[in-house]
């Protein structure tokens, strides 16, 4: 059962201190680790920070020693009520910078609350002035942590973290993305019109291209899960490469399914038209943008394989 700390003896709080010190430092010492492929320059500014972590458990173990002998007991966060649960670093992976300094500051905040809360059932002098200091230098953290990151980040090796963090970003997030986008704007168009022309009915219409969308959706996002596992190839965790690429899948097809809502036929089947060449110059677009693909090559590539698909669908549906 946790225990409130306000009711710690001055031994277990110093205990506590020194399990909290070699837990940051630990996990200061995982975030440089998995940094350190891609952002090498932000790995060795963890690495400085594990190693002060690793000043102030020294320190907090010489005062333990002098004034309660060898013997630490093990007290542990856990066992304390009003402790932030942190999610392992190994559940993290592949770590991003945001997500990694983010929880740096947050740590950073809670072991300064720690210390501040600390002097308050302290009476010793010599360990109120050193977990006075340490609250301190946790207060001024964000400061050092500035000054670290200018000494390791330069512009030139900051220049390559963002160049890296933005080929991350296209691997996981626009890639998968993309592919459902253009798999569910394309590969839809057959049956939605096959149905649209062969009917002339919005409502059959509109019922093939919902199955269509969500059936090509969970398709996509499986095959785009089991794909690979992301470990090799940087593409991040396959769950959610499954779910961007499943769900741009199903609003591609979704979009110009939508407009067979409405009963007239011809007024449905001309916004739905419209609705197409709006997707593929979306799809054209992000080709450009993040793709690098060229104006002309990403639209002549896309609108071609478009019309081919739309045209196939009609001939079907008037066949």
């Amino acid at each position: 059962m946790a225990r409130n700390f306000k009711d710690l003896s001055e031994r277990e709080i110093l205990a506590l201190a020194i399990q909290l010190e070699e837990e940051d430092g630990h996990i200061y010492g995982d975030f440089a680790d998995g940094l350190r492929a891609e952002y090498p320059a932000s790995a060795q500014f963890f690495e400085e920070m594990r190693a002060e972590e690793s000043q102030h458990r020294a320190l907090l173990i010489e005062q333990y020693q002098r004034r309660f002998g060898d013997h630490i007991p093990l007290v542990r966060r856990e066992d304390i009520r009003g402790f932030v649960k942190r999610r392992p670093v190994w559940l993290l992976r592949p770590l991003g910078l945001d997500v990694v300094r983010k929880q740096a500051e947050s740590m950073e905040a809670e072991t300064t609350r720690f210390y501040e809360s600390a002097l308050k059932n302290i009476s010793d002098a010599s360990t109120r002035k050193m977990l006075g200091d340490l609250a301190e230098v946790e207060r001024k953290h964000s400061r050092t942590a500035g000054s670290l990151e200018e000494e390791h980040l330069t512009p030139s090796a900051k220049g390559e973290e963002d160049e890296a963090q933005r080929r991350l970003f296209l691997l996981q997030v626009v890639q998968p993305g993309l592919v459902g986008l253009m798999d569910g704007s394309v590969s839809t168009l057959a049956p939605v019109f096959a149905a649209a022309f062969a009917t002339k009915n919005s409502w059959d219409a509109f019922l093939v291209g919902i199955a269509a969308s969500i059936g090509a959706g969970i398709s996509m996002g499986f095959a785009e899960a089991l794909s690979d596992d992301g470990s090799l190839t940087g593409r991040g965790r396959p769950w959610a490469r499954g779910l961007i690429c499943g769900a741009m899948t199903t609003v591609g097809g979704i979009g110009h399914t939508l407009p067979f809502l409405i009963a007239n036929f011809r007024v449905a089947t001309t916004i739905a038209i419209i609705v197409v060449a709006i997707e593929l110059a979306i799809i054209s677009y992000i080709r450009h943008r993040y793709m690098d693909a060229p104006w002309v090559v990403a639209t002549i590539q896309v609108v071609i394989g478009g019309i081919l698909v739309f045209l196939t669908g009609i001939l079907i549906g008037n066949s």
